[in-house]
């Protein structure tokens, strides 16, 4: 078993670059969800034939900067470094705008949209080396923003549920401008109503469940039995 007509097949790459959803922040401070809770991990248990790169960080934005973090949260600054660490990709899915909506940073969809659109611009122009292709853009919204059950009932840092029921409308028209794919998390998956926003891990192995049918059909791969 010498030749490379013995080796196993490569599995399709995906980077997923997101926030603390990503991350798998357990609503309430209380730390992260298991591995195996998060909703990239359940992709890639249900996924035999993809590799999924976790890419999230509480409290990134998609273009905004925040200088109250020790780490740097404007993605837009980020996704060159992360793109030339871990090419060659197949897909890159991008699920970020929750942190944009803190009044403090920006506030509104409109100014999400915006920085997800220059992400995707990101990601289809790269200088990737070694004769590698740009990969598939895979634009997610964020769930909805829900009133919590204690305190004045307005979710974690004074973000707002209306606007945040503009995400999916916006990011489908920045992913049809841009030739990229689109799922909208809320349809699968409800925040949490400890502090209105994060997931509890119920929710975000939905989450996971949910976008695995379009992470199999842009990457060609099967679906699990």
């Amino acid at each position: 078993m010498n030749g490379t007509e013995d080796r196993m097949p490569e599995k399709k790459q995906v980077l997923a670059f997101g926030d603390s959803l990503t991350w798998g922040a357990n609503p309430g401070g209380l730390g992260r969800h298991r591995f195996d809770d998060r909703w990239t991990s359940v992709v890639e248990a249900e996924l035999a034939g993809a590799r999924i790169v976790p890419e999230g960080l509480g409290g990134r934005t998609t273009s905004f900067d925040d200088h109250s973090a020790m780490a740097n949260r404007n993605g837009v600054l980020v996704l060159p470094t992360l793109l030339g660490s871990h090419y060659p990709l197949d897909l890159v899915a991008i699920m970020l705008g929750t942190n944009d909506l803190k009044p403090h940073l920006c506030g509104s969809v409109s100014g999400a949209a915006a920085g997800i659109e220059r992400l995707a611009e990101i990601v289809q122009t790269f200088p990737y080396g070694y004769g590698a292709r740009p990969p598939k853009v895979l634009i997610i919204s964020p769930p909805l923003f829900r009133e919590t059950r204690i305190g004045d009932r307005t979710p974690a840092g004074g973000r707002s549920i209306a606007e945040s029921q503009n995400f999916a409308a916006a990011y489908r028209s920045v992913a049809e401008k841009k030739g990229c794919a689109f799922f909208d998390a809320a349809a699968v998956a409800v925040a949490s109503d400890v502090d209105g926003v994060h997931l509890d891990a119920e929710n975000t192995r939905a989450l996971g469940r949910g976008v695995v049918p379009v992470i199999a059909e842009l990457l060609g791969l099967p679906l699990p039995d």
